[in-house]
Order: C-alpha cells, then sequence, then structure tokens
C-alpha cells in the first residue's frame, strides 16, 4: 500500500543525527556500525597511493589523499587567562587578541564564554580547538535541556569531563591545543580550575593559564584572599592584568572579565583597558646591561 513507503520515511527520519560526544566511548568518536551513512561515505575512502615515474625510475612519491593529519601547529591563538575566587563568587579575564602566528591579527576575539546558568570558560591556545570543545559542551546542555528536570551540569562536572576529554585526545596523539579555566558557583559552593592540553588539572583558589603563570600568579599568592570583596578581587585582578601585559608581546590591552556570584547567572564585561606607564627608568633604556642588543 500507499503508506508502507510513508511508513519508512518516518522511520528513517527518526535515525538520530551524529553527534560529536558519544557517552560510551568517549568524545569525537564514531564506531563502525552507529551510523551506517558514516560508514558509507568512508566505506572507499584509501590510503596515500604510490606513484612513480613514467620512465620507472625515481623514487616512489605520494599523493592525495595522504596520510591523515592532526592539528600540531596552532594558527589563531590566545594567551594568558587568570582566575581567583572571591567572597561572593568567582572571576577570570583575559584580553580579546587572537594571534596569528606573531601578528596580531583578530583584536575582538571573545576568549572567555558562558557554559550554562552556573559556570563560564576560558582559553588559551587554538581557537578552532576552543570551538570544538564548545561543541561538545553545547550537545550536554542540550542533552540537559531534554531531560527538562530543571537540572544542569555543575562547574566541577563540566571540570571534570573536560579533563577526560583533553586526556582522551592525548591519548590518540591528536591532542586538543588548549588550556582552559573553567569557573562557576553552585549551591553557595565557588569552584575555579584549570585543565592543560594533556589532561594535567588542579583546582585552586587561584590558577592562570599560558604565560599569566610566571607573572600573575606571585601576585596572587602575595595579595589574594579567599574572603575578599568584589572590589579587592577587581583590583588585584587588573593588577595582574596589567603585569602580564607589558611584559607578553602577544597580549594587548583590551580585557574582558566574566563573573559568576552565588546564586546569579554569569556575568561577562564590556572589553576595557587597564591603566599602563612605560616610563619606568629600566624602560628607557632596555640594552644598558645587555651587550651586544640593539
Amino acid at each position: 500500500t500507499d503508506s508502507a513507503p510513508r511508513v519508512s520515511q518516518r522511520i528513517g527520519a527518526m535515525i538520530p543525527v551524529r553527534v560529536s560526544h558519544n557517552p560510551s566511548i568517549g568524545p569525537g568518536v564514531v564506531p563502525a556500525g552507529v551510523d551506517p551513512a558514516y560508514d558509507a561515505q568512508y566505506a572507499n575512502h584509501k590510503g596515500p597511493t604510490a606513484h612513480i615515474g613514467a620512465n620507472g625510475h625515481g623514487r616512489p612519491f605520494s599523493v592525495a589523499p595522504g596520510p591523515i593529519t592532526h592539528t600540531q601547529t596552532p594558527y589563531v591563538t590566545g594567551t594568558t587567562v587568570l582566575g581567583l575566587k572571591y567572597k561572593d563568587g568567582v572571576m577570570i579575564a583575559c584580553d580579546t587578541l587572537g594571534s596569528y602566528g606573531s601578528t596580531k591579527r583578530y583584536k575582538n576575539l571573545q576568549r572567555v564564554r558562558a557554559v550554562n546558568g552556573t559556570t563560564v570558560i576560558g582559553f588559551t591556545g587554538e581557537l578552532s580547538d576552543f570551538d570544538y570543545i564548545m561543541t561538545l559542551l553545547e550537545e550536554l546542555n542540550t542533552a540537559d535541556f531534554c531531560e527538562d528536570d530543571g537540572k544542569e551540569l555543575s562547574p566541577r562536572e563540566i571540570y571534570a569531563y573536560l579533563t577526560r576529554v583533553m586526556y582522551n585526545r592525548r591519548n590518540k596523539f591528536d591532542p586538543l591545543w588548549n588550556s582552559l579555566v573553567v569557573a562557576g558557583t553552585k549551591n553557595g559552593e565557588s569552584f575555579l580550575g584549570t585543565v592543560g592540553m594533556i589532561g594535567q588539572h588542579y583546582a585552586d583558589s587561584h590558577v592562570a593559564a599560558g604565560f599569566g603563570n610566571h607573572m600573575a600568579r606571585p601576585l596572587f599568592r602575595e595579595k589574594h584572599t579567599d574572603d575578599m570583596s568584589e572590589a579587592e578581587a577587581r583590583v588585584l585582578m587588573e593588577d595582574a592584568l596589567r603585569a602580564c601585559v607589558m611584559r607578553d608581546k602577544s597580549m594587548m590591552n583590551k580585557f574582558q572579565i566574566a563573573k559568576v556570584e552565588k546564586g546569579k547567572a554569569p556575568e561577562i564585561s564590556e572589553p576595557f583597558a587597564v591603566a599602563t606607564s612605560w616610563d619606568y627608568e629600566k624602560y628607557r633604556n632596555p640594552s644598558q646591561f645587555a651587550p651586544g642588543t640593539w
């Protein structure tokens, strides 16, 4: 009957769309048999083909499709991300620069983003890899929304998930070239942690990713306390940003601060600049004690 083709079409339409995250075997993996269309697409995929010159002489060389390659050289990258806790919540900060190699190419890049109603995340490293990470997190948010139970992942759960994602990709020798700072609050508890590109991770009252590990954390260790006010935390954060931007050629003086206070949704500030001064005595003649420099 005419109804049979329509029924088969409806059944075919109900096959779920392939996603990047597979709860059973990890993100970015599509096992054979899960998605027939995907299997058919790559059924005839061939490796590199060896070719020899028409005269039969010379060494073989390979042409397309060639070997599988991974991200081994980041292209568009961001640098330092800083984070610290304060009495009523947690804040993270970074600049808005995306560098193309050593060129300051993209100057309005938002490197800190809200994940859900409790968590924000900032990144250093490769922009495209971070976009992939955000795709994974959006898929988890969609799954939470479909459950319709009013619950969402906590900052600590997102942090734990990302440690597994980064370590999983490291074990495939195809790492995601990012260091991440995860911050948020839930049930009156503040959380702040960082995850590296090979899965190394730690949680603390103040963290840094990128060059800020060397420039900002000494200031945090000297001046930070968990019970400081938001205003005091903001002053300390701006001092740390100033210390970084005056020493890191890959930063620019245009920053955003994201904060998550207890019981409130994440807030991301408009870009701003910190006051800087280049009148320090040692800046006037930087090569004075370095013979042979320009």
